[in-house]
């Protein structure tokens, strides 16, 4: 394991202000506003501001106050961020980020984790505090070979903790963190002790024609949400499952492209109203676009749609489940995610879920979106499955 340090040259700043100013822009539908798509007017004015205006460099040193490794599992490079708690008996914690994003998105809450009694927490509420970068991600860089599904990055995972000497540890996963932390449960059940999810999937019972019956109104308005999503919402989804490298020519060339992409789902997927930047700040939607610019690796980063769900059968055995896990699940659910889930179909896919709530506020990304809530979230899920275990050892 190697310590890592983001040192951007700064021939790549002066490439990727020269494409930005030479951006050949598309017309645009009057009065379209979102509905197709970024609208032109504000993405000019962000793409002048990440020219001109955005630090790299300040984000840069900013990133590098993080402790940051590198190593080889699998035979892929992955880069990793490893906070240790000050309190020894923590416990350990994998955080798994999903697309768009890095391990970076998670930046916000490795001190509250890591330090609880610093962050208005207890003792016991102490985690050292593992996240890596997907394979293909970032400055994990591309995979250069095939096969590196769900599955195979859980079993990157258990390979990681193990090399870290992390013995009994606790998961976390949003977006493609999820399976991909159920799949890690799956992969190392003895060392698992839990699996806490911020977006939970959850489909209805197939061939049961009761399963609708008795829902509320608030779970109709799901399946509802859900079927619009499905109709609409899906089109990223989609292409980055079944022609990634077609799409990879565009987002590699053209940064306001790759600006495009990414932009987009800030909007549609978090609690924002007008601009993507009323739930997430600026400052970090243009760190995360400019590390997927700067390393290249909106292809690579694509390519774990086409893995883990090119098929339909392969989508629904990715995320549907039914997950037979031998440790619980814990389940955060934030209004504004683009997955809405239903407790009654998730009692049917997972064995024994500890802990369930659903928070007022929030989208697809609670690390940034409401952090406390993440944090206190987690904690809460930890504390449950400690007054579980004293209740065993008491019996």
């Amino acid at each position: 394991m190697q310590p890592f340090t983001i040192a951007v040259p700064d021939g790549a700043l002066e490439d990727l202000r020269r494409r930005i100013a030479g951006t050949r822009w598309p017309d645009e539908m009057p009065g379209a506003g979102w509905s197709r798509g970024v609208p032109s007017g504000y993405l000019r004015e962000l793409a002048d501001f990440w020219a001109t205006e955005y630090d790299w460099r300040a984000a840069e040193r900013r990133l590098n106050q993080i402790p940051q490794f590198r190593t080889e599992v699998d035979g892929v490079p992955v880069h990793f961020l490893h906070r240790r708690s000050p309190v020894p008996t923590a416990t350990p914690l994998i955080l798994t980020h999903g697309w768009p994003s890095t391990g970076f998105e998670f930046a916000g809450v490795l001190d509250a984790l890591a330090d609880p009694v610093a962050h208005g927490g207890r003792e016991q509420d102490a985690f050292h505090v593992v996240v890596p970068t997907i394979p293909g991600y970032g400055f994990s860089g591309a995979t250069g070979q095939p096969g590196w599904d769900t599955g195979r990055v859980a079993g990157a995972w258990k390979s990681l903790m193990a090399r870290l000497g992390y013995g009994r540890y606790l998961v976390h996963g949003g977006d493609w963190g999820t399976p991909i932390s159920l799949r890690l449960g799956l992969a190392d059940p003895e060392q698992v002790i839990g699996v806490h999810t911020s977006m939970c999937v959850t489909f209805p019972p197939q061939d049961d024609p009761g399963a609708f019956e008795g829902l509320s109104e608030t779970d109709l308005a799901k399946l509802a949400f859900s079927a619009e999503f499905m109709q609409d919402g899906t089109g990223w989804s989609k292409i980055q499952s079944t022609r990634p490298q077609t799409l990879a020519y565009a987002l590699t060339d053209s940064p306001v492209g790759q600006l495009a992409w990414i932009v987009e789902k800030y909007k549609e997927w978090t609690d924002s109203g007008s601009v993507p930047e009323d739930a997430v700040s600026r400052e970090h939607i243009l760190t995360t676009v400019s590390l997927f610019w700067f390393t290249a690796t909106a292809g690579s980063s694509a390519q774990l749609y086409y893995e883990s769900s090119r098929t339909e059968a392969d989508f629904f055995r990715t995320w549907g489940g039914p997950w037979a896990l031998a440790m619980p699940v814990g389940v955060a659910h934030f209004p504004k995610d683009a997955v809405r889930p239903i407790r009654r179909f998730a009692e049917g896919i997972f064995p024994d879920i500890a802990h369930w709530a659903e928070y007022d506020r929030g989208g697809h990304f609670p690390a940034l979106e409401q952090p406390q809530l993440l944090v206190q979230d987690i904690r809460q899920f930890a504390r449950t499955l400690r007054d579980r275990s004293d209740k065993d050892d008491r019996a």
